[in-house]
């Protein structure tokens, strides 16, 4: 279940989308220029993907990999839900999990399990299809479902406004005096439609790459 039909977030389409996006606004062109195209970033379309979004969920993106590294070897590196729901609770955890992120991997793994959650379909789905259908799950907000639309599912028009690291970077992209809300963030991209996963990707590559007081 690793590849996704016409998975269009890629190297290419970045480019030539952000490219579009500096012809209409210089601010972007500035912004390229000085830090260059972002990468893909391209995951695996399936429960082990949604999983480690879980797993990432407020903690650095090391602690994340080691949580993940000590999970999948108490699964004996099979991270599916079959196997995960066949370990208790003090099993998951002794890999570095909360409590409450093992009850999200359950419900997770139960809703796979009995198709509420149907991996196979979702490519097919419209993203506000898949919005719905993850974040039905206890433990996904928009933010997970966004992730998966647009790194598993390679969606090219998502736009995390509740991302803190995307709000930071789009305002010093700007030019703000302040950092923009979620809601202003969400107007503000309304003009790079349909556009808005690869400027999601020059946010954060924007707000990696820039310190503060050169923005």
């Amino acid at each position: 279940m690793e590849r996704v039909a016409n998975y269009r977030l890629t190297d290419a389409h970045i480019k030539k989308a952000l490219n579009a996006a500096a012809d209409s606004d210089t601010r972007v062109a500035e912004a390229l220029n000085l830090v260059g195209f972002p990468p893909a970033r391209k995951r695996a379309h399936g429960f082990d993907s949604l999983a480690k979004i879980v797993v990432g969920q407020q903690v650095s993106t090391r602690a994340a990999e080691a949580i993940t590294q000590r999970l999948v070897a108490s699964l004996n590196g099979q991270l599916e839900p079959g196997v995960l729901l066949s370990r208790d609770e003090e099993a998951l955890r002794a890999a570095g999990l909360s409590r409450q992120k093992v009850s999200y991997l359950r419900s997770l793994a139960t809703a796979v399990v009995e198709d509420d959650l149907p991996l196979l379909d979702l490519p097919k789905m419209s993203d506000e299809e898949v919005l719905e259908r993850i974040t039905a799950i206890r433990g996904f907000g928009a933010w997970s479902a966004q992730m998966y639309l647009m790194f598993s599912l390679g969606r090219t028009d998502i736009w995390p406004s509740g991302d803190l690291a995307v709000r930071v970077g789009f305002g010093r992209l700007l030019g703000l005096s302040e950092r923009p809300t979620s809601k202003q963030t969400e107007s503000l991209a309304e003009p790079f439609s349909p556009h808005k996963s690869a400027l999601a990707l020059l946010c954060w590559h924007y707000y990696s790459n820039v310190p503060q007081d050169a923005a």
